[in-house]
């Protein structure tokens, strides 16, 4: 029998995500991928895979899992859970790991070499709602077996990070006002720059439903459709806004309002029903100078590296 790792508990929402499938949104396919990239590419850098590599994202509630190989090197990164985070170890056959509560949104169990699992458009990526990627399309179940490329982990030294990536997650979302800034009032605007959104708890993949200050449209609540991207707030005609995850529609006929800047998706992907969220209107310039900055944090984590 190949080397893998069995689901004994599948938790909540446990699925297999890298970092998406772009190219195909104009079939109507979603990129999909990780609700927090940096933290699947921080538990990829700690194994010495490929950033991409897919991996167990595993929301509000973890997995459990036994190892059916001889060994397996596994690192954990994203929200906090009761296990060491952001360093290897390794699980020898018949051991099992229990993830448990995850104090966040969403926690990542990468392993080393990934999953033998074969791609669907370039990607291993769970669509859910349409049922491809992953493993068998969806979330994963208890009996699952997920087939390692490594069958032995190999012979080196446990390593760590010291901290995760600096995020500035103190500091409020930020965003780019548009597409459709023009389809709200000035209050709308203003409401939407000074005021305090709480997450619902209609929250999935496909985006957070937020409870706020009502966002006025200036005219029709519809637009005719067009493109959607991750981080979109679109508003309805309820004027509470939707920000839009990576298994979004592709298309939509709401007004949005903002678009969240793309060196802040992972800390909008990590927020859960009862977040609190805020928003900050940076010009097109700062929202690519937040992305350098945040990719340069991201290439020097390679030389925080220690053994643990």
């Amino acid at each position: 029998m190949s080397a893998a790792i069995r689901i004994v508990e599948g938790g909540l929402f446990t699925t297999v995500q890298d970092l998406g499938r772009p190219g195909y949104q104009r079939l109507g396919v979603p990129v999909s991928g990780a609700l927090d990239p940096i933290s699947l590419r921080t538990a990829n850098l700690i194994l010495g895979n490929p950033p991409g590599t897919a991996a167990l994202e595993m929301c509000r509630v973890g997995c459990t899992i036994e190892v059916e190989a001889a060994s397996v090197r596994v690192a954990l990164a994203g929200a906090t859970v009761a296990h060491p985070m952001l360093e290897s170890f390794v699980l020898h056959r018949g051991e099992t790991l229990r993830i448990g509560r995850i104090a966040g949104g969403a926690c990542y169990l990468a392993v080393e070499g990934g999953f033998d699992i074969a791609p669907v458009l370039g990607s291993r990526s769970t669509y859910t709602r349409a049922g491809f990627g992953g493993l068998h399309g969806g979330r994963l179940q208890a009996g699952d077996r997920l087939p390692l490329v490594r069958p032995l982990a190999e012979s080196r030294r446990e390593r760590r990070l010291p901290h995760p990536v600096p995020a500035e997650r103190e500091r409020p979302l930020r965003v780019l006002l548009g597409p459709q800034a023009d389809h709200f009032a000035e209050a709308a605007i203003d409401a939407l720059l000074s005021s305090d959104f709480t997450v619902t708890p209609e929250a999935d993949r496909m985006g957070l439903r937020l409870a706020g200050p009502l966002l006025t449209h200036s005219g029709r609540p519809e637009i005719a459709s067009d493109g959607n991207a991750t981080g979109c707030l679109q508003v309805p005609g309820s004027g509470q806004p939707i920000a839009l995850l990576p298994d979004r529609h592709t298309t939509g006929g709401y007004p949005k309002i903002c678009t969240v800047v793309t060196a802040d998706l992972h800390r909008l992907g990590q927020a859960i029903p009862g977040t609190v969220l805020r928003f900050e209107a940076v010009a097109p310039e700062q929202a690519r100078m937040a992305l350098r900055k945040l990719e340069t944090a991201m290439a020097g984590m390679a030389d925080l590296l220690r053994e643990a």
